[in-house]
């Protein structure tokens, strides 16, 4: 390793659910060249069995001079696209790990490959998403998910929430923290000097005038001009059905859904092989792909590792 590439920011990548397609994705990062030195936890020996299969070399990654493998052992051996519950506290340790690196400093970033939220559950490990673990392991009371992808940046004013309870949690001050946190990241984390955020009605064509529904007449609304009288450029709440086209969104810096599948049945399709997934408001930065364990493509070695990249250099860009 050369003097330069030692100056060049570290970036850890938690490899994810060893029995999907993270590991592959990592094996693929040799073939690009970052301005960083990429760590990627995981189990040294499942890497290369992974390699073996898609046809990589098994050294590959740490024979790149900007490449290291650090190693966290399995609980158990893994096979492509069969969970296995003893691993959960393995696909934990890996956030646990590359969470600790950035808090001392050793990390500028982390990257998160995609975990089974299903199966660390089922293990006895209560785990909505990273979203909501790194908040609540950061001591963070609020953070914003954000997906990123061909020229939108759609933040979600809930997550992971059964769409039966979304309604009752669209709270105001709870709304009011959300576009907070994703009007002061848009200024300080991607340079934009008076962000234009579009924000989503929650009911179809934003409650017809209290018609279908009166949740953007008593509570997002009445936000909304309470966080114009701060300076925010705000726009809405408007149709969801209606937001997302060219007009609307031209000359806007990001969106905000209401809940989850209103807004990012749109981005993946926009941009699924290249969405970027970014966690705002932690203290740390956090980005990862914007798709799942695809277990039925593990260990065939066609997993597209585009996102994975495109969250690389997201990362990047945030940490500078």
């Amino acid at each position: 390793m050369t003097p330069a590439d030692d100056q060049l920011p570290r970036i850890v990548i938690t490899s994810g659910e060893p029995a999907g397609i993270g590991p592959e994705l990592c094996l693929t990062l040799t073939g690009h060249d970052f301005p960083a030195r990429l760590v990627i936890l995981g189990d040294r020996n499942l890497l290369a069995e992974r390699a073996q299969l898609i046809g990589a070399e098994p050294g590959s990654l740490e024979a790149c001079r900007r490449f290291e493998i650090r190693h966290v052992p399995l609980r158990v051996s893994s096979q492509p696209g069969r969970l296995a519950r003893e691993n959960a506290a393995y696909v934990i340790e890996l956030l646990d790990q590359a969470l600790a690196g950035c808090r001392s400093g050793e990390f500028a970033a982390m990257v998160t490959a995609p975990v089974h939220k299903g199966i660390i559950n089922e293990a006895g490990l209560p785990f909505t998403g990273h979203t909501e673990y790194l908040a609540e392991k950061t001591g963070t009371p609020r953070v914003v998910m954000m997906l990123a992808g061909a020229g939108l940046r759609v933040a979600l004013a809930t997550t992971h929430l059964p769409l039966r309870e979304v309604a009752d949690a669209i709270r105001p001050d709870d709304l009011t923290a959300t576009l907070r946190i994703l009007h002061r990241d848009l200024v300080r984390k991607f340079g934009i000097a008076a962000p234009r955020i579009l924000v989503a009605g929650l009911n179809p064509h934003a409650g017809e005038g209290g018609h279908l529904g009166r949740e953007e007449i008593e509570v997002i609304a009445p936000v909304l001009e309470k966080l114009r009288g701060e300076g925010m450029n705000l726009v809405g709440p408007l149709p969801a059905d209606t937001l997302f086209t060219k007009h609307q969104l031209q000359d806007a810096d990001a969106q905000l859904a209401m809940y989850h599948d209103q807004g990012l049945a749109v981005l993946k399709y926009a941009a699924f092989e290249d969405g970027v997934n970014i966690t705002l408001g932690l203290p740390i930065v956090r980005t990862s792909v914007d798709h799942g364990t695809a277990l039925d493509l593990a260990g065939t070695g066609r997993a597209d590792s585009r996102s994975l990249r495109a969250a690389i250099a997201a990362a990047l860009e945030l940490c500078r």
